[in-house]
C-alpha cells in the first residue's frame, strides 16, 4: 500500500486519519405527522400559535408555544400566517413545539420604510386577514386623510376589503370626512366616546360599534390606525377581556402615545379575529406599484381610463384627464383626491423606470 503523502519526509510526524464525511441524503422529512395552526403572536422568536384542532393540548385552549424550524430558512413569519407543527403540542408549561412549513398565504398586508436605511424596504405585516379596518378619530387627534389613504391603497393591494370606523363622533362633524370616502364605496361605521351624547338623527342608525361587530363576524381583520385614535379603546368593546392598554393624547402636541407594543391577535366571540397592530405615525407603500396605487383610488381609476396610453397621471404630465376632472370638483373635495393620490404616487414612479412627463404628438 502507497504511503501517504504528508508532506515531509520526517518519520516522526505523525499525522491522524482523515474523518470521512458522509455524504448528506436527499430526503428530507414529510412531516405527515404535523399539525396545522395560526400564528397569533411573535414574542422574541418565540411563535404562540393556536392550534386547529384545540383539542391536542391539555387545558383544551388549543395554544402552544413554538420555535421556527431551521429548515424554514430567513424567510418571514408574520401573526396571522397558517402553520405546521411537530414536536411537544400538549401546551404545558416550559414545552416548545418546532414549526416546521408555512402554508400558501391567501393574502399579505405590507408596508414599506419610510426611514433611515431601511427606507424603502418592504414589511410583511399580517397574513390571511380579509378586512383592514382603519381607525381614524373625527377629533382629537385631527384626522389624518392622507394617511387613510395610504391604507386604503395598501388594503386594495393585498385585495383586502376596507372599512372605516370614525372614532369619539360626537367631539366634532364628521359629515366632511364621510364626504372624501362614501363615494368611493367604503364602508364607514361612526362610533362615540359617550353613546348619550347622540343627536336623534344617528340614534336611529344603530350602535356603531355593535355595526363594526356585525361587519366583522367570522372574518379575520386587521385594525390600523395612527396612535391616539382610540383603537384600543375599539378592541376592548370588541372582545371582552381583551384588556388592550389605552392612552390618551399629548396636549402639546397633539398625538397620542403609543400603547400597543406587538401585533396580537384576538378571538372574536362567535367567531373571527381581531388583530391589532401598534400605532404608527406612518405607513409607507412604496412597495406598491403606480397602477395598483390606482386601485386604491377607484373614482380617480374610472376617470384615468380616458387617458393616453402610457400616461402616468404625475403632476404636470399633458393631456392627463384627471386634472380636467379636479378642477370642476364640488369645494375642492376632487382636487383634494387628486393631491392624495399623487402625492402616493410619487415614490412608486421613483421605483419604476423614468417615464418623461410629457406626451408628444
Amino acid at each position: 500500500m502507497a504511503r501517504r503523502d504528508i508532506g515531509t519526509d520526517d518519520p516522526r510526524v505523525r499525522v491522524r486519519p482523515g474523518k470521512g464525511s458522509r455524504p448528506r441524503t436527499k430526503q428530507r422529512p414529510n412531516y405527515d405527522d404535523a399539525v396545522r395552526g395560526m400564528v397569533t403572536r411573535i414574542d422574541r422568536g418565540h411563535y404562540r400559535i393556536r392550534l386547529t384542532d384545540p383539542s391536542l393540548t391539555q387545558d383544551g385552549s388549543g395554544d402552544i408555544t413554538a420555535m421556527k424550524a431551521r429548515e424554514l430558512g430567513r424567510g418571514k413569519v408574520v401573526v396571522g400566517d397558517e402553520v405546521s407543527v411537530v414536536g411537544d403540542v400538549s401546551g404545558r408549561k416550559d414545552t416548545l413545539a418546532r414549526m416546521v412549513r408555512v402554508e400558501e398565504r391567501a393574502s399579505l398586508l405590507r408596508r414599506s420604510a419610510e426611514d433611515g436605511d431601511a427606507a424603502g424596504t418592504e414589511k410583511p405585516v399580517v397574513a390571511n386577514a380579509e378586512v383592514l379596518v382603519i381607525v381614524t378619530a373625527v377629533a382629537d387627534p385631527e384626522p389624518r386623510p392622507r394617511m387613510i389613504d395610504r391604507y386604503l391603497v395598501a388594503a386594495y393591494d393585498a385585495g383586502m376589503e376596507p372599512l372605516l370606523v370614525l372614532t369619539k363622533s360626537d367631539l366634532a362633524d364628521a359629515g366632511p370626512l364621510l364626504a372624501l370616502y362614501e363615494p368611493l364605496g367604503v364602508r364607514t361605521f361612526p362610533t362615540y366616546l359617550d353613546p348619550s351624547s347622540r343627536a336623534e338623527a344617528t340614534r336611529a342608525a344603530g350602535d356603531g360599534v355593535a355595526a363594526v361587530r356585525e361587519a366583522i363576524a367570522g372574518r379575520t381583520a386587521v385594525f390600523v390606525g395612527h396612535s391616539g385614535v382610540g383603537k384600543s379603546t375599539l378592541i376592548n368593546a370588541l372582545v371582552p377581556g381583551a384588556d388592550r392598554v389605552t392612552g390618551h393624547v399629548n396636549e402639546v402636541t397633539g398625538r397620542g402615545r403609543h400603547t400597543s407594543t406587538s401585533l396580537q391577535a384576538l378571538e372574536l366571540p362567535g367567531g373571527g379575529w381581531v388583530i391589532d397592530t401598534p400605532g404608527v405615525r406612518s405607513f409607507g407603500v412604496s412597495h406598491v406599484s403606480s397602477a395598483d396605487v390606482l386601485r386604491g383610488f377607484p373614482d380617480l381609476a374610472e376617470v384615468a381610463a380616458d387617458c393616453p396610453r402610457g400616461c402616468t397621471h404625475a403632476e404636470g404630465v399633458i393631456d392627463c384627464t384627471l386634472d380636467a376632472w379636479a378642477a370642476v370638483g364640488p369645494e375642492g373635495i376632487r382636487r383634494a383626491r387628486l393631491d392624495s393620490f399623487r402625492r402616493l404616487l410619487a415614490p412608486s414612479l421613483e421605483a419604476e423606470d423614468p417615464v418623461p412627463t410629457t406626451h408628444r404628438h
